[in-house]
């Protein structure tokens, strides 16, 4: 397994720690605001959970999500609660990347295609199936090896959105190739400058997803995290195939968790306020970078402003660090990314005007 990366940020966070006003970490995007109270009530309501739960998840949740996912989305699933699945719960989201080519029977032989600047995640899964990566943002003309591919848009550090055209030439990869197309889509309802679209839209899919995978969390979007909620869709026979494997290893979410998740799904309000917390503090926090002299590339959707002074990212690590900043460096998601760094938007207001009077200097 490769080092967790995170671990290499010791020296930054002990130097941003001896700021007199604290530190500021942008390094990590976990969310600090409150988890709505709809879904803490749903939660405490299907408290009384006495029997297993249902690795495919309840009729309540499936419904929510198939709705969710045509309603903010413009994708229209197969019937969620026929006998073959098009949605189920997850344990989040990464657990499903690190697992999926496990559970999709992958192992030992193949290379899995993910993008130039990528989550670790995607890595991490195909090391623990035997497998090799292979980093591309286009497909390859050679695909006698492939047994996956890995989208993520928007994407995860750099917030890079990809067009219909780039969507379309990957699913007519997949498709040509017999390879299964997964999009990370976690970030799918954050999207400032573009809109972004799901791999599953009609007008990247067609009329049925063969051969396309999705994955969605309320992480972010429900600042709900700590519940560990996530869901997979597309293609009714690779759901299935996933399902099964999930409920024979006990991948099973709680019961009142996917209580919580139908009611989280079910609901705009709360999603549409936070995204407005997170576009207030994004517009403060990039004025400011690029006051301080940085410029800030791609970043058109997501939770991460993608910056760079034109220098080593460890070098911009440490300037930040001295002004008590704590960021992710670029090279964390492969080598393309070693002159950037992700400052993540998921502090709160204090500490994101904390930032922005430091980089004012």
């Amino acid at each position: 397994m490769p080092d967790f990366p995170w671990d290499s940020l010791r020296a930054a966070r002990a130097q941003a720690a001896r700021h007199p006003g604290g530190v500021v970490d942008l390094s990590i995007g976990t969310p600090v605001d409150d988890t709505p109270q709809l879904l803490a009530t749903a939660l405490a309501g299907a408290g009384n959970a006495p029997g297993y739960p249902t690795a495919l998840g309840t009729a309540e949740l499936r419904t929510a999500a198939a709705g969710w996912l045509q309603r903010r989305l413009g994708v229209r699933l197969a019937d969620p609660l026929g006998a073959v699945p098009s949605v189920i719960p997850t344990v989040g989201s990464k657990e499903l990347v690190a697992l999926l080519p496990t559970l999709l029977g992958l192992r030992g032989a193949g290379t899995v295609l993910i993008p130039e600047v990528a989550y670790p995640t995607y890595e991490v899964g195909a090391v623990l199936a035997g497998l090799t990566v292979r980093r591309t943002d286009t497909p390859p003309d050679d695909a006698a090896s492939v047994v996956l591919v890995w989208l993520n848009s928007p994407g995860n550090p750099h917030g890079r959105v990809l067009t219909d055209d780039e969507l379309r030439a990957w699913v007519a990869f997949g498709r040509a190739h017999g390879v299964p197309v997964v999009a990370d889509e976690c970030y799918a309802t954050l999207g400032w400058d573009v809109e972004p679209r799901s791999v599953l839209h009609p007008e990247v899919a067609g009329d049925d997803h063969a051969g396309l995978l999705a994955v969605h969390s309320l992480s972010k979007q429900s600042t709900a995290a700590g519940y560990r909620a996530g869901l997979l869709s597309g293609d009714p026979a690779l759901v299935r195939q996933v399902w099964e494997v999930r409920r024979h290893l006990g991948l099973l979410v709680p019961t009142p968790v996917q209580a919580a998740m139908a009611a989280g799904l079910a609901d705009d309000g709360h999603v549409d306020e936070q995204r407005e917390r997170y576009r207030a503090r994004r517009d403060r926090l990039a004025a400011a970078v690029r006051a301080a002299g940085a410029r800030i590339d791609h970043s058109e959707a997501g939770l991460y402003l993608w910056v760079t002074r034109d220098e080593d990212c460890w070098t911009t690590i440490d300037w930040l660090a001295g002004l008590g900043v704590v960021a992710a460096p670029g090279s964390f998601y492969g080598p393309a990314g070693a002159r950037h760094v992700r400052m993540a938007l998921t502090a709160t207001d204090e500490r994101i005007d904390a930032a922005v009077e430091r980089l004012a200097g």
